[in-house]
C-alpha cells in the first residue's frame, strides 16, 4: 500500500468528511445507521480512491461516491445496511462529532425529504449544498437541463408535503 496515497486520502477525507455526514443524515434516521453508513461510504471511497484522477474536484467525486453508495445500499437492503469490516483498514481518521442539535431547525425539512425517492433526495441534498446545476448534473450523471427540470418537480413535491 502506497503511504503517500493513504496520506492524501486521509487528508482529503478529513477536510471533506461533513459531505459524508450530510449524506448519512439524509439517508438514515438514527445514530447507529448513520455511523454504519459513514463507515461504508468511507470504505467505498478508499476502494475507489486509486481511480480518482483529479478531473473533477475531490468534493464532487466524493459526493458522487457517497450518494451512489447510500442509494445502492438502501435499494439492496431495504433500509438495513450491511457494512464491510472497518478494522481491516490500516489508517485512522480523526472524526468530528456530528452535532444533531445544530440541525433541529431543519428537522421538518428532513422529515419531508425522507418522503422523497432516492434520486430526489440526492438532488435536494446537492441543491441545499449550494451546488450549481452544472455541478449537480456532473455529480448525478445527467444533463444540466434534466437537473433543472427534476429539481423544479422536487420543489413542487416538497411544497405539497410541507403545505398539504
Amino acid at each position: 500500500m502506497n503511504k503517500d496515497l493513504e496520506h492524501n486520502f486521509v487528508t482529503h477525507l478529513e477536510q471533506n468528511q461533513n459531505i459524508v455526514h450530510k449524506v448519512c443524515r439524509i439517508y438514515t434516521s438514527d445514530q447507529d445507521s448513520h455511523n454504519d453508513l459513514f463507515q461504508e461510504i468511507t470504505i467505498q471511497l478508499w476502494k475507489a480512491y486509486p481511480k480518482f484522477r483529479g478531473e473533477a474536484k475531490f468534493s464532487t467525486w466524493m459526493y458522487r461516491v457517497a450518494l451512489n453508495t447510500a442509494i445502492t445500499l438502501y435499494r439492496k437492503s431495504k433500509r438495513s445496511v450491511k457494512t464491510s469490516d472497518y478494522d481491516l483498514l490500516s489508517f485512522k481518521i480523526s472524526s468530528e462529532e456530528y452535532d444533531y442539535e445544530d440541525e433541529q431547525r431543519l428537522a421538518l425539512m428532513y422529515k419531508a425529504v425522507k418522503q422523497l425517492n432516492d434520486i430526489e433526495k440526492a438532488l435536494v441534498f446537492l441543491y441545499l449544498e449550494d451546488k450549481s446545476y452544472r455541478e449537480i448534473s456532473e455529480t448525478m450523471g445527467i444533463s444540466e437541463v434534466n437537473a433543472r427540470v427534476k429539481m423544479n418537480r422536487v420543489k413542487t413535491k416538497l411544497k405539497k408535503i410541507l403545505n398539504p
